[in-house]
Parts: C-alpha cells; sequence; structure tokens
C-alpha cells in the first residue's frame, strides 16, 4: 500500500524503518521540529533524517494546516501510520486515504490514552502494558482497535525497560495491522469508553514527590522516573534532591510525612502515607540521591543525622 507516515522520535523512527523495509510504499514523511520539553529530548531518534535518508519527501509541522491537508491528498495514499504523533489531526487529514488512519499508540487502550502511558501505568501498579493499533476517528486515541499487544510489568521494572519492551512492538503491530486492513477486514473492537483513561503531558511538577501518598506508590513513582527520566525529587534544607533509588521499608512508622525517621538496612526511612499518624503506614526508604550538582550519595552518607523533614519547596 501506499502510506504517509505521521511520526516523531524513537516510536516514529522504529515504525518508519519497520514500513521502509516493507513490502509498501512510504509516499511522504511528516514530523515535528525539534523540541526543548525534556520529555521529547530522550528517545530522539530522527524520523526525518531517516526519511530523507531513503529519498522519501519530508514535512515539518508543529500542528496540521490546510496546506497540509492539501499534500496529503495530493500523496494519493492508501493509509496514514500515526506513531507519536504529539498534536490532534483532523477528521480533514485522518480520513484523506481510502483506508483512513492507523494509530499506533503505547498503551493497551482504552486505558491510558494520551500523554507518557507508560510512566502512569508503572506508577499506578499496572501489571501489564502494551501497544495498541487503532483506526483513528475524531476522539483522541479512541478509535477502533485493529490489534494490541502485552508485555508484564515486573516488581523491579522501570520506564525505561518497559519503553524497550514496548519499542520491540511498534514495528511489526504496524505491518500486521495494515495487512489486516488490506485484506479487507473490518470487524474490529469498539473502545469502551467506561473503562478508558486519559492522562496530560507530563511536566517538572508531576517528578515532585508527595510524602502523603503510600509508600508503595512513591517507591513505584521512583522507578517510573528513574534514569533517562526526569528524577522524582523533594527538597531538603532548601537543597532540591533527586531520589535515584528507593523501597518500601519492611516496619510501619507513625508521625507526620516527610519526617526524616530512622536508617533502616541500606537505607534511610521517610514516613509517608495520609495516614502516617495511626503507625501502621510503611516508609519509603530512601537508599540513592542524586543532588543539583549531579552527585550521587548513598542515603546514609547524604543524611548526616536523622529529624527534619522533606519538604516539596526549599
Amino acid at each position: 500500500m501506499r502510506v504517509i507516515m505521521f511520526g516523531y522520535q524513537t516510536w516514529g523512527h522504529r515504525t518508519l524503518q519497520a514500513l521502509l523495509d516493507s513490502e509498501h510504499e512510504v509516499v511522504m514523511v511528516v514530523t515535528h521540529p525539534k523540541s526543548d520539553h525534556a520529555y521529547e529530548q530522550m528517545w530522539d531518534d530522527s524520523v526525518a533524517d531517516l526519511a530523507r535518508a531513503h529519498d522519501v519527501p519530508v514535512l515539518l509541522r508543529q500542528r496540521p494546516d490546510d496546506e497540509l491537508a492539501d499534500q496529503v491528498k495530493q500523496a494519493d495514499a492508501d493509509v496514514i501510520v500515526a506513531t507519536n504523533w504529539r498534536t490532534w489531526l483532523p477528521p480533514a487529514i485522518f480520513n484523506i486515504p481510502r483506508h483512513g488512519t492507523l494509530n499506533v499508540h503505547d498503551s493497551l487502550l482504552p486505558k491510558y490514552a494520551g500523554f507518557s502511558p507508560l510512566i502512569w501505568a508503572l506508577i499506578n501498579g499496572e501489571p501489564e502494558v502494551g501497544v495498541t493499533a487503532h483506526l483513528m476517528d475524531d476522539t483522541l486515541d479512541g478509535g477502533d482497535i485493529v490489534l494490541q499487544r502485552a508485555v508484564p510489568v515486573g516488581p523491579t521494572d522501570t520506564t525505561a525497560n518497559l519503553f524497550h519492551r514496548t519499542l520491540a512492538l511498534f514495528g511489526p503491530i504496524t505491518l500486521d495491522g495494515l495487512a489486516l486492513i488490506e485484506s479487507g477486514r473490518t470487524d474490529w473492537t469498539k473502545q469502551d469508553p467506561s473503562q478508558g483513561s486519559f492522562f496530560h503531558k507530563r511536566s517538572i511538577q508531576d517528578s515532585l514527590i508527595d510524602w502523603t501518598w503510600p509508600a508503595e506508590d512513591l517507591e513505584r513513582l521512583v522507578r517510573a522516573l528513574a534514569d533517562p527520566y526526569p528524577n522524582a525529587f523533594t527538597h531538603h534544607r532548601g537543597e532540591r534532591i533527586r531520589v535515584i533509588e528507593a523501597g518500601v521499608s519492611r516496619g510501619y512508622y507513625g508521625g507526620t510525612p516527610g519526617r526524616v525517621f530512622i536508617k533502616e538496612g541500606d537505607g534511610i526511612v521517610i514516613v509517608a502515607g495520609s495516614e502516617a499518624r495511626h503507625g501502621r503506614s510503611h516508609g519509603l526508604v530512601i537508599k540513592r540521591v542524586r543532588t543539583d550538582d549531579g552527585t550521587e550519595y548513598p542515603a546514609t552518607e547524604y543524611f548526616h543525622t536523622m529529624g527534619g523533614y522533606l519538604t516539596n519547596q526549599p
């Protein structure tokens, strides 16, 4: 089939590579300009560079416009494939090709539509994550499901681990989805909006530790924001510290959330949880921290004395 690719960053790059290696003809690529947003500077393999290396015409757009719609029409494609396209595509574009638009999204839709689904899913303790290939409609990430594939989430996984596992699914699910579409299949799975969830773009505020969260949730937050992501952070005596490694305490600790309390094993327990005052909550055991100058410390060396609080402001 004649394919137009809308894609960005490494997700788009791997999908485009799979299309270029297939029997399909990529007639045009549309991608975003490079961004200074922290979450768009990682996993940033260039879709534009890959397309140009294969003599595929490239259009750079922050958002779709009337000129882009005209160029899509002129390309006379059978289908659009969209992967990590970061803004809404209007029906005036996604309905142009004969088979519409196949969007590939890194969650098990209808859950975790929107942005940063792997991070949110890990924070929330989901047992599995995955990739969905669906036909685009006028609801963001809401169209009929063509294919879904899942991978399990382990007890020590980070978002980086899950990124690499799900990334490996993007090329195969795209090609398999196109094969089903080309075969004439139309018996796709409708999404159930009552089971759905939609998440916003992440910002620095989303990495700030809230010590009223249960320790189990905070431990997952630390793993979800492990390198290369903007790490979970807090403040200690006026200095921002990033929490690089943490666990859930063996014991129960009572008091006020955020209190630097006691050494346990190879870390320092911080009182956590909105019910900590009852003394039946686990604490977060911080094991390693990193300061703003990039220096990393074992928590037992960084916290010289017990007492005081970790806070949301310097």
